[in-house]
């Protein structure tokens, strides 16, 4: 690819996930169905929420969200992607790059920001029952909702303000299956060593608060549940932390091995692999994992059930 200059560039070519020819039919099928998976499965938890008077409550309503920001997680990306696996012209607009970038930042910090506020409303439910009630109320649960969309744009905005006015010189092919920052920095002509301080700093926050916040309820809340003399209260109470607890991993395993490391660490095809877990696994286990595990969502899905029958 000759070298372009930021002016001169109107698209961008994603190389994808491989560029062997035997296997596009087979990455189609199977990402196909993990997307088919991941509406069914979250347009399912959030249908259920609604519909179903048991589960209107603070942690229900989170969850109801973060299914929608999953749901829209993926679609930014795999369905362009589906797209491009099948086709010869590999190609996304500049614009195109720059709002798949700014959505992907905004629902990323934003899962990181409800992941942390479930943790933090077991924490309110198990250690401070009491309270709960008061503390978790709708206002305020609609504020920390709000809040976190809020915080996700200004990430969304900065990151996006930032790359998007670096100078494209070197190529115009983009090595991954979608705009993301690592690759699009990589192509950079201009000197990027302030923004890469600036990325560093921001997710460092975004990561660090949240990681911390879910870290100090899990320190109160595991005594608590070990406290409680009911067996029935507290399989439930555990059942409900290991679900929360399994997409926490998952999540966040991605993320601090995609964006903590030093620059000349990155290896692009590396981070490949480690995005499939954040932007594909995760959006399609949670559903799964918070109903197969959870006996309030399968008693819900019972009795929807039974009333459709």
């Amino acid at each position: 690819m000759t070298p372009v200059n930021h002016t001169d560039v109107h698209e961008f070519i994603l190389l994808g996930l491989t560029a062997r020819p035997d296997l596009q039919v087979p990455l189609f099928l199977a990402f196909l169905a993990m997307y088919m998976v991941t509406l069914l499965g979250n347009f399912g938890i959030i249908v259920l929420i609604r519909t179903d008077l048991h589960l209107h409550t603070p942690m229900y309503y989170f969850l109801g969200h973060l299914a929608f920001v999953d749901i829209c997680y993926s679609s930014i990306i795999l369905p362009k992607m589906l797209v491009q696996i099948l086709m010869e012209e590999k190609t996304i607009g500049f614009s195109g790059c720059a709002a798949q970038l700014c959505c992907f930042v905004v629902f990323g910090v934003t899962e990181c920001l409800l992941l942390a506020i479930m943790a933090y409303d077991r924490y309110m439910a198990i250690c401070k029952p009491l309270l709960y009630p008061t503390i978790m109320c709708g206002w305020m649960c609609q504020r920390l909702v709000a809040g976190s969309y809020a915080i996700g744009v200004l990430h969304a905005v900065t990151h996006t303000t930032f790359i998007f006015t670096f100078s494209f010189c070197h190529s115009n092919v983009i090595n991954h299956y979608f705009c993301d920052i690592a690759p699009l920095l990589a192509i950079s002509c201009s000197d990027t060593h302030t923004y890469e301080g600036v990325i560093l700093a921001l997710i460092s926050l975004n990561c660090f608060s949240t990681m911390t916040i879910i870290f100090v309820s899990y320190l109160y809340i595991l005594p608590a549940i070990l406290r409680i003399r009911s067996l029935e209260g507290r399989r439930k109470a555990f059942s409900t932390c290991a679900s929360h607890l399994i997409i926490v991993t998952m999540f966040y395993g991605a993320i601090l091995f995609m964006y903590l490391r030093p620059s000349s660490t990155f290896a692009l095809d590396e981070n490949k692999t480690a995005t499939l877990f954040y932007t594909f696994m995760t959006p399609t286990l949670n559903p799964l994992v918070y109903s197969l595990r959870n006996r309030e969502v399968k008693a819900a899905l019972r009795r929807t059930v039974g009333r459709r029958w």
